[in-house]
């Protein structure tokens, strides 16, 4: 019989830092560190305490006078897409998405700077750079995949690697109960397309398949209008101090 004791993580916290999401807020995070054996479980335990992702790293807020980051999972079973959501899909049919194992690529990062020069020019990851984009996506000791989004282009159904133009990317971890969305961008110039709703439709189709019942976005961030979106799939549930529970739009979306 195997006796061997693995370590418990260690918790770390950060300094005092302002808030990107709330102005005249300041945040502190928790932080641990995902390697070894154990880093998958590690990582489903604490997705589902509330923590995200990245790279090798599994952070929550930590702040001490404010509570308006909450962590969000779709109930997938129970999900139906709404009208405006269903014309989404269809603005997308075109599309082809691939998953592959978590490696960068130039074609990706072309993508992923542009997303970042259009969309969070003051963000903190606006300064990042090929290396920086690399580690993001291979610095896992997780099970993670990309998933590309392509407009079909023909024979694209025959070829391994289709050779459509990449309009959209996301960075997934598989985990036991459901898919976790680390990290996603597309193409600023198709606007219409609403491509971040279209990339969340499609992971909880993919959830679906594979009989996974949650789909994590993540942090919905409480009066942040950039994170308003996330609380048009429902149903969903929010990790409350009672655990996770049911959300309701009427709750003051």
């Amino acid at each position: 019989m195997n006796t061997q004791a693995y370590p418990s993580p260690q918790f770390f916290m950060t300094a005092p830092a302002p808030c990107p999401y709330l102005p005249g807020h300041v945040e502190r995070k928790v932080f641990t560190h995902l390697v070894g054996q154990r880093a998958s479980e590690m990582n489903d335990l604490l997705t589902q305490g509330g923590f995200r992702r990245s790279q090798n790293i599994a952070y929550r807020p930590a702040c001490e006078t404010c509570r308006a980051c909450i962590s969000v999972r779709i109930l997938v079973d129970a999900f139906e897409p709404t009208g405006s959501m269903t014309r989404v899909l269809s603005r997308n049919a075109d599309l082809l998405a691939k998953e592959y194992e978590a490696e960068p690529s130039s074609e990706q990062f072309s993508l992923f700077r542009r997303y970042l020069d259009s969309r969070h020019i003051q963000g903190g990851m606006s300064d990042m750079t090929v290396l920086d984009y690399a580690m993001m996506v291979e610095d896992t000791h997780v099970p993670t995949r990309i998933i590309e989004y392509r407009l079909r282009e023909e024979g694209d159904g025959i070829a391994e690697k289709p050779s459509g133009r990449l309009i959209a990317t996301a960075l997934t971890d598989m985990m036991s109960d459901g898919l976790s969305m680390v990290y996603s961008f597309y193409d600023p110039d198709l606007e219409r397309r609403s491509l971040g709703t279209f990339m969340i439709l499609d992971h909880i189709r993919r959830a679906r398949a594979l009989g996974l019942p949650h789909v994590y976005l993540g942090y919905w961030v409480k009066g942040s209008r950039k994170m308003a979106y996330k609380t048009r799939f429902q149903p969903q549930e929010h990790l409350l101090h009672q655990g996770w529970t049911r959300f309701r739009p009427t709750d003051g979306s």
